[in-house]
């Protein structure tokens, strides 16, 4: 509203009269004259109506209201039934405003893909780009939101100074208590046999603090066992034993608060890495060649090898004058290397080691016990082994996976390839076929012709002659490598070939690495299944496999090859929608094998407080003007339309603001004196005037 001005005469017209009237005026206080003084009453009135004043009034008309229904469907949702509760309000609500003109609703569902929580706003401030003319926002959810701005317009700078009320509906019946199990820390890995400290606090969220609790662990596949009675909202300290190379699995958990809103947190499921202290290996090279290089670049360059390197220069029978004491500073510590500490290698690696008369064949016998009892050994042969007295034809070669001829190596061209049996064995499957060398592998010229093999054949020649076999002796592991030659490889020569993880999988697989075993079972979860596959030497029409949940119960799957390789089977079990029923550790055990599963989306944000509550987003909605509704018990708060300014929500009712905006070229001028109004105003002035002149 504003006042105006509508002239009926130009304005320098009106100029002219309004200084004669003036001086009219006061030429009438001025002389005195009887009834002048009320005939300039009347002029200044006529004055008045010849500038047309008057109120301009801007018109309105109501504008079309967009509510947005935002629906909160993260993981906390799928408690009970929350999301059931917020899906058919939703639907409650869009129900109800369709009922009413000019009223148009908009859902919004908003996940936790991302696994950072709850980000409402988030969304609503990009859906809200889409709708200039929303009224009010509707928050089903159970409260647990992690983006809540102090104020609406931080986020919603479009409808600054705007009444947008954000109304809480909230899926429960009242305020909630829960109680969780936090991980304050944990090691990601620890050195097998050590123990790893766990440290963790149970927190009663809505609730009292310093309860009494109990804490129970399980390790793997062994059962739940109690280990400590604590209370809440103090630090516990958890020693745990790594027992195994790889995942080793830890579930804690602690005892039911009554009435919480939810055990899904009370558990939780920690994974630490067990790893072996620093992998010992002993290389023993021969006289000097070209591969003791290729050996030692390997290893040094993996920092988690201690590397003990020597070679031998020359026999006890070579001939030299030059005295001892210029040889070497201080003795070689033969004994000490292969008989007291043998058992302290990982690996022993015999590279074109030619042994008359070095090694006593009592240190011979202690290498071949050190395999039998658990260790690993690879011998890279050159023509040395084809001599008679080698290391064939001592003890050793009753573990070694291969015997050679002693009629010395033999030379040519040889383009090594993955035989059939290596192409389903971890050492070799999968190797890198295509490369600088191009479709094939670059050609070794030197072999050695066997006469036996006792193991299995991984690398051979185009013609079959064996390159590379492996064996299993009792409880240790043997390599050998029939040629001397693959430091070619590292040098490019006619292409090269992946000489170096050819290498660093076979010394892993003699080190017993998990995940380069023959026989592997392995499991995952993906999307509510438990996906099982088996990789076998052998094979299978199908397998069959045990799997047993953290409740106990068992459930057979049946294992198929994969895409005809009978060699890979896979498996699967759908979970059942009772999640709480799926937290904790799944074990899988297939003939002899075993691993262990577990969920850990206990650790995320989102599972960290499951209770229902409105302390998060009380603040906001109050400053809106909207109102918090519990509806745990289905009964949706009535939608009704309420006048701009006014409360926006009651004890059992919602409100929709009715904004008007302004109609451009509808304005209204209301006259502020009217024609008939100057008229009744100047004629009896003038009357009166004349009256006065002539008394």
């Amino acid at each position: 509203m504003s006042l105006d001005w509508s002239l009926l005469l130009p304005s320098w017209l009106l100029i002219v009269i309004s200084f004669g009237t003036f001086f009219f005026c006061l030429w009438a206080l001025i002389t005195r004259t009887r009834g002048q003084l009320i005939k300039s009453f009347a002029f200044v009135i006529l004055l008045m109506f010849l500038a047309g004043p008057g109120i301009r009034q801007a018109r309105y008309q109501p504008q079309p209201q967009d509510a947005l229904i935002v629906v909160d469907h993260t993981a906390s949702m799928n408690i009970r039934d929350r999301r059931d509760i917020a899906d058919k309000a939703a639907d409650n609500l869009a129900q109800q405003a369709s009922q009413i003109a000019g009223v148009s609703t908009y859902r919004l569902d908003v996940n936790d893909d991302n696994q950072q929580g709850t980000h409402l706003f988030e969304a609503i401030k990009e859906e809200a780009q889409n709708h200039p003319n929303l009224s009010a926002i509707f928050l089903l959810t159970d409260g647990m939101n992690h983006d809540t701005p102090q104020k609406l317009d931080n986020i919603l700078p479009g409808f600054k100074g705007r009444f947008l009320p954000v109304h809480l509906l909230l899926t429960a019946k009242g305020e909630e208590k829960d109680r969780a199990l936090q991980l304050l820390s944990t090691p990601p890995y620890a050195i097998m046999g050590t123990e790893a400290h766990i440290h963790i606090r149970v927190n009663d969220l809505g609730g009292k603090t310093g309860q009494s609790v109990k804490i129970y662990k399980r390790q793997n596949s062994a059962k739940p066992k109690f280990i400590a009675d604590t209370l809440t909202g103090q630090t516990i300290d958890i020693p745990v034993k790594i027992t195994q190379n790889g995942s080793n699995l830890i579930e804690l958990s602690a005892s039911k608060l009554p009435d919480e809103a939810s055990t899904r947190n009370n558990r939780l499921v920690v994974s630490i890495q067990g790893i072996q202290d620093h992998l010992k290996v002993m290389l023993v090279s021969g006289a000097p060649n070209q591969s003791a290089r290729v050996w030692r670049d390997l290893l040094k360059a993996d920092p988690s090898v201690d590397l003990v390197h020597f070679t031998i220069l020359r026999s006890p029978e070579t001939s030299d004058d030059t005295p001892i004491s210029d040889l070497a500073l201080i003795p070689f510590p033969t004994h000490e290397l292969f008989v007291e500490k043998t058992n302290q290698f990982d690996l022993i690696i015999l590279d074109s080691f030619d042994n008359p008369n070095i090694l006593p064949e009592s240190y011979i016998d202690n290498i071949t016990r050190y395999v039998r009892q658990g260790g690993g050994l690879l011998v890279v042969s050159g023509s040395e082994l084809a001599e008679p007295g080698s290391l064939q034809d001592t003890s050793l070669g009753e573990v070694l996976p291969a015997r050679v001829t002693y009629k010395g190596a033999e030379t040519g061209v040889f383009k090594p390839v993955i035989s059939p049996f290596g192409q389903n064995h971890p050492v070799t499957n999968h190797l890198s076929q295509k490369g600088p060398w191009g479709d094939e592998w670059g050609p070794w010229y030197r072999l050695l012709k066997t006469t036996q093999i006792k193991g299995k054949v991984l690398l051979a020649t185009k013609e079959g002659t064996p390159l590379l076999a492996i064996r299993h002796d009792d409880k240790g592991r043997v390599a050998q490598i029939l040629s001397d030659q693959i430091w070619l490889w590292s040098r490019g020569g006619s292409g090269g070939g992946p000489q170096k993880e050819l290498l660093r999988r076979l010394s892993h697989w003699l080190m017993k690495e998990p995940d380069l075993e023959g026989e592997r079972l392995k499991a995952r979860l993906d999307d509510h299944k438990i996906i099982v596959d088996r990789y076998s030497l052998t094979p299978h029409d199908f397998l069959m496999a045990d799997i047993s949940s953290p409740l106990g119960e068992h459930f057979q799957v049946k294992m198929q090859p994969v895409s005809d390789d009978s060699n890979h089977l896979k498996g699967s079990l759908t979970l059942t929608s009772d999640e709480e029923d799926n937290q904790g550790i799944w074990t899988i055990r297939q003939n002899g094998l075993a691993t262990f599963i577990a969920d850990t989306a206990l650790q995320t944000i989102e599972m960290q407080d499951l209770r229902s509550t409105a302390h998060k987003l009380e603040p906001l909605v109050e400053k809106s003007g909207g109102g918090i509704f519990w509806i745990g018990d289905h009964k949706v708060p009535t939608l009704r339309q309420v006048a701009e300014g006014h409360k926006a929500f009651g004890t059992d009712w919602t409100g929709l603001p009715l904004h008007r905006e302004k109609i451009m070229g509808a304005d209204h001028l209301r006259s502020i004196l009217p024609s008939w109004l100057a008229l009744i105003l100047i004629l009896p002035l003038l009357a009166l005037s004349w009256w006065r002149e002539g008394h």
